[in-house]
This record gives C-alpha cells, sequence and structure tokens, in this order.
C-alpha cells in the first residue's frame, strides 16, 4: 500500500526515531525481520520507492541505505542493464526474505524503462541514479507523474535544463532532494557553521580541489552487450558507437564507469566532486541560490580524438557579489578550505583531520543566539521527513542547479580564455555573444526532446 502524506507528528517521531536507532547499532543492512514484523511501520506509514538505475552508486550505496530505512519499501528497481537491474533486484528480495516468507511481501518489481516504472501508482518517490545526462529528463518526467524525487548528484548538465528542473518542482510541489551526503557529514556541516557565524571573521576565500581526471584515448567500436540496452542507455545523447569505456564495465558494479569521463554525458571531476565542495562552499558563504558576478580560469582539454575528453586540469576563480571569492582547482585529493580575516580551515576528505588557525575554532558549538545550520543523519533521512511533511529538503533543486551553474560557467570561461561577467538573476553572461553560445544546450536525440515536458 502506498504511503499518503500527511501523518500525525506523534507517528512520524515515532517511526524516525526508530529507524535512527536501528541505523546508529547495527550494520549497513539489517534484515527485514530481525526485530519482528511489529517494529516496521505498518504499509500505510511506509514510503514505496523505485530505483531508476542500480549500477555502482545505485546498488552499493543508495539501494542499502533506503533499505536499511525502517519507514522505506524498497518495491521496483529499473535499469537498462539488465544484469545490474538483476543484481537490485536479487538484493532487494533477500533483504525483505522474512517477511516474504509470511507472505507480506510481494517481491521486488523489475523494469528496463524508466517510463514503466513511473507510470506505477504504488510508486510515492524514485531515487535517480543513472548516468548524469538522463538525470534532468527522468527527473522531470517523475515529477509530472506526482513523485518525489532523490537525484544522484550533479542534477542537470547545462544552465536551461537545470532552471526548468528547479522551476517545475516548485510547480508541482514535489519534494527534491540533491543526493550528497555532504550537507548531513559533520566534517563538512560543522565547519560551514563556523564560517557563517564568523568565527573567522569576515570571509574572504573558499578553495575548493577536486582530483584530475585520468586519460582515455581513442577506443574501437564493440559489439553492444546482450544485457544491455544501449540505445536506451544513450537516450537524448548524440548516437556513438558502443564500446566498453564509454558505458560501465560488464556484470561488475564496483568499477568506475566511463561515461563520467565524457561530454556527451557528464563533466568530470569538475562536476563530479565539485557538487560536494562547491555546494558546502555556497552553503558556507550563504549564497546557494544565487551565483557568481565574475568567472575567469585556465584549463586543460584532452585531444579532441580521446574518448575520455573531460576537462583534466584547470583552475578557476569565481567572484560573488559580496565579494568571497571562490577558487576551483584540480589538484592531487579532494579538500575544501575556507579563509577569512580573523583565521582559516582546511577540511581533507578522506581519513585526514580538518585543522584551523585555532585549535579552540574546532570545539565551537552554537549557542542560543548563533546560527544553527539544519543537520539530518543522512542526506536519505532529510528526504524522507520532508516527504512526509512536505517541508523543503536541506539541498533542494534550487541549490543543486546553483551549484551546476558553476561547472558551466567554468568551462565557459576557460572556452573563451577572458573574464566573463554573470547575472545571476537574470542567468546570463553580459555582453558576450561567443561565451554565451558555450551555455547552449545541445539539442536532445529524438525521441527525447520532449521527455519531462
Amino acid at each position: 500500500m502506498t504511503f499518503t502524506p500527511p501523518i500525525s507528528r506523534r507517528r512520524f517521531l515515532r517511526t524516525a526515531t526508530g529507524a535512527a536507532g536501528a541505523a546508529l547499532t547495527g550494520p549497513l543492512i539489517l534484515p527485514a525481520g530481525l526485530f519482528g514484523a511489529s517494529d516496521r511501520p505498518a504499509p500505510s506509514n511506509r514510503i514505496n520507492i523505485g530505483l531508476i538505475g542500480t549500477g555502482r552508486q545505485g546498488l552499493l550505496i543508495n539501494l542499502p541505505m533506503l533499505l536499511n530505512e525502517d519507514d522505506v519499501q524498497v518495491v521496483a528497481v529499473c535499469d537498462v542493464d539488465a544484469w545490474r537491474m538483476n543484481e537490485a533486484k536479487t538484493k532487494t528480495d533477500a533483504f525483505y526474505a522474512d517477511a516474504q516468507t509470511s507472505g507480506a511481501y510481494k517481491s521486488c518489481a523489475v523494469h528496463r524503462d524508466f517510463r514503466e516504472l513511473l507510470a506505477r501508482t504504488d510508486i510515492d518517490a524514485v531515487m535517480i541514479s543513472t548516468p548524469d545526462h538522463w538525470h534532468v529528463p527522468i527527473a522531470m518526467a517523475a515529477a509530472r507523474a506526482g513523485k518525489d524525487i532523490l537525484c544522484e548528484k550533479p542534477i542537470s548538465r547545462n544552465v536551461a535544463e537545470g532552471r526548468k528542473l528547479a522551476d517545475l518542482m516548485v510547480q508541482t510541489k514535489r519534494v527534491f532532494r540533491v543526493d550528497s551526503e555532504f550537507r548531513t557529514s559533520r566534517r563538512f556541516h560543522d565547519p560551514a557553521q563556523w564560517v557563517r557565524n564568523g568565527r573567522i571573521g569576515r570571509l574572504t576565500r573558499i578553495i575548493t580541489t577536486v582530483p584530475v581526471e585520468v586519460d582515455m584515448g581513442p577506443q574501437p567500436e564493440m559489439p553492444v552487450p546482450s544485457e544491455l540496452d544501449y540505445d536506451l542507455w544513450l537516450g537524448p545523447a548524440p548516437f556513438a558507437p558502443y564500446t566498453l569505456h564509454r558505458v560501465h564495465p560488464r556484470m561488475d558494479a564496483t568499477g568506475r564507469p566511463g561515461w563520467i569521463c565524457i561530454r556527451d554525458y557528464a563533466d568530470g571531476q569538475l562536476a563530479t566532486w565539485g557538487a560536494h565542495l562547491n555546494d558546502i562552499a555556497m552553503w558556507a558563504n550563504d549564497t546557494e541560490r544565487t551565483g557568481p558576478v565574475e568567472i575567469e580560469g585556465t584549463g586543460k582539454f584532452p585531444p579532441p580524438e580521446n574518448l575520455w575528453n573531460t576537462l583534466r586540469e584547470f583552475s578557476v576563480d569565481m567572484t560573488f557579489a559580496n565579494g568571497v571569492k571562490l577558487t576551483c582547482k584540480s589538484g592531487d585529493l579532494p579538500a575544501l578550505r575556507f579563509e577569512g580575516t580573523e583565521g582559516w580551515i582546511d577540511i581533507p576528505t578522506g581519513t585526514g583531520r580538518t585543522t584551523a588557525s585555532s585549535e579552540s575554532l574546532l570545539k565551537w558549538k552554537p549557542g542560543p543566539n548563533d546560527l544553527t545550520l539544519p543537520s539530518k543523519r543522512t542526506e536519505k533521512r532529510d528526504f524522507l521527513d520532508c516527504v512526509k511533511t512536505r517541508g523543503p529538503t536541506m539541498c533542494d533543486a534550487e541549490c543543486g542547479h546553483r551549484v551546476s551553474t558553476l561547472v558551466f560557467l567554468a568551462q565557459a570561461a576557460i572556452r573563451c580564455g577572458r573574464k566573463l561577467r554573470w547575472d545571476p538573476v537574470k542567468e546570463e553572461i553580459i555582453g558576450d555573444d561567443e561565451a554565451r553560445r558555450f551555455l547552449q544546450p545541445k539539442p536532445a536525440r529524438a525521441p527525447w526532446a520532449d521527455i519531462g515536458a
């Protein structure tokens, strides 16, 4: 039975608290019947979710996290790769095995075409974990179908489609959450809160560092694997012959897919890691719903004959109306640095330790008169809670659109080789027709031009 919001505050708090306790005290995935059927919310109070895209991120990260939420029922999975889709079904069915033997669970459905999944009336929300070029078309179609949306970052491939998506979420009143975990990670949440509360004085500069993209030269055309619907995988992207490193490893969900490094489908590390780190930069700068006013930078694209052709090495400066300069550059390891008039904060990724100009800064907690940024256990929990309350998520489509726009402006400035001026209200480059052309979306391959419209 599908979830019907709203529910009572008391029931919501009881459900959310139970889910949090289970996640904190148990392993990543717990059998559904471990605590007895009575410990799970009734089917009428669960959120029925369909997963669209069951590759590395979908199968190894997103599906286990959603299965582990007591108030979620994963009812369907969808992928153009039958092997990956069936792996997700197997994992889902195994998780719900206890309920299945009692007759309460009817098995996870599978769909090769996302439109079939969206047409189901028993699905409340979707988790989109597809290649980037599919994010906006599927998200818009999902909103039109009345589904709430959890979407992998970066959410868009150009300014125009990002604006359409953000506007549509408002018009349709759908809950949308960018599926980035950084705002719910204390490693990044707390420094953003320190900066917003003036603990390093007036913020002057932010530096985000993303890894250098790897290289892949020309590749031979190969036969399309039997398990892959390659035409549907391409979707709105231009036709290109199949080769393994264009798509993803066969029958292996752990390997890094090649499409991340190809401009027809994604924008490389500038977008992949940049969507995490630049989002925290914008949050700490209180500019998450606007954009820079000046952009300039240098960078290096691979040779045009390469298969993997996204921006490799670069350094881009983006200046905001408040005078803060955000420098996004390639380097060895992902990292984030805040500089202010009275101090600094360095935040590495991985196991590295956050450091600051003062050791006491690292222990600072907001008082009753200080700004407290919203916090949730995970990005999934933030989304699920908002599906119930119909409130705004911590990182909605507008925030996702604005951080994706940084990628497109950076690439335009590098291609033009000069400083660009940007109007973040009108969302247009000022006085430079050549640069504007670099922001124009490519026409979608038939018949996908109107998907979601």
